[in-house]
């Protein structure tokens, strides 16, 4: 299908750039088009600036079960934000997060339902990681990426390209994700299995001794009192800083996991952290 797209831009601020508009609307006509014209019941949405894994398509079929019965999941994505060559390690571990990921996720026409009259006129990703929006669901991202994003002279104008998304490590397993049980990632199960990790991680004060280790020997916790505190954290290891009402990237209840030289994690968790996850 193509989209012959004429009708004129009138931004909302006149510095805005017209491509954040049309981008919106350009996914409002397609994603109508698939689910309404030719009554699809998931579609996978995939930038044409990206490459994909060899099991790219494996692991969105897997997840199918998940996206149809667990109705507190409102989309699937193959993207980590901290998906960085050095901040990543196994290829079979999923995750939830509060934070929608984008750059190559699935969604069904359920979401669609309840998406596509309210769809914004800019900005659609920002929109999608509005609390009013996710409405408290969460997204099911892997921690190494399915997708590698190439295109450096995109519409962000290669923002955050040669810091975040060129060193992607794109997976390279071909994972079994038939035989996989995934169940681990249900809602009633998940909180109970996030938060026996980040119980089992060793409380650490400050990043110094982290950072001064190139070979950490088990998992470690790091707390962070706010927004600002998280942002000098994230500075010091290379993660993310960037937070959308008041979540940061890749988190799930205020908790960011990423490995750091080592195949152990490193887990940063704010003030309510624990409560949220009953430890």
């Amino acid at each position: 299908m193509q989209h012959l797209d004429h009708e004129p831009v009138h931004t909302e601020r006149p510095e805005e750039m017209i491509v954040y508009y049309k981008i919106a609307r350009h996914y409002k006509w397609a994603l109508d088009q698939l689910f309404y014209k030719h009554n699809f019941s998931r579609v996978i949405i995939l930038e044409d600036d990206m490459e994909i894994s060899p099991d790219f398509f494996d692991y969105f079929e897997a997840a199918v079960a998940l996206l149809e019965s667990d109705k507190s999941i409102m989309a699937v994505s193959s993207w980590n934000d901290n998906g960085q060559k050095q901040f990543v390690q196994d290829p079979y571990m999923l995750y939830r997060s509060d934070f929608f990921p984008g750059l190559g996720w699935m969604l069904a026409k359920s979401t669609w339902d309840e998406l596509s009259p309210k769809w914004p006129k800019a900005y659609w990703d920002d929109w999608l990681r509005l609390k009013e929006t996710h409405k408290g669901r969460q997204f099911i991202r892997p921690e190494v990426c399915r997708t590698y994003n190439f295109g450096e002279h995109g519409s962000s104008l290669g923002q955050y390209f040669k810091q975040y998304l060129e060193p992607i490590k794109l997976n390279g397993v071909q994972v079994d994700w038939k035989s996989m049980d995934l169940n681990y990632l249900m809602e009633d199960k998940y909180v109970e299995h996030f938060a026996d990790m980040v119980k089992n991680a060793r409380p650490v004060c400050g990043t110094d001794d982290v950072l001064k280790e190139c070979n950490i020997d088990c998992d470690v916790r790091i707390q962070y009192k706010d927004e600002t505190d998280f942002e000098h954290i994230a500075r010091q290891f290379g993660i993310f800083e960037e937070w959308k009402d008041g979540v940061p990237r890749t988190a799930y209840k205020g908790v960011v996991v990423f490995r750091y030289r080592s195949p152990k994690r490193v887990f940063l968790f704010g003030p309510e952290s624990l409560q949220h996850l009953g430890i």
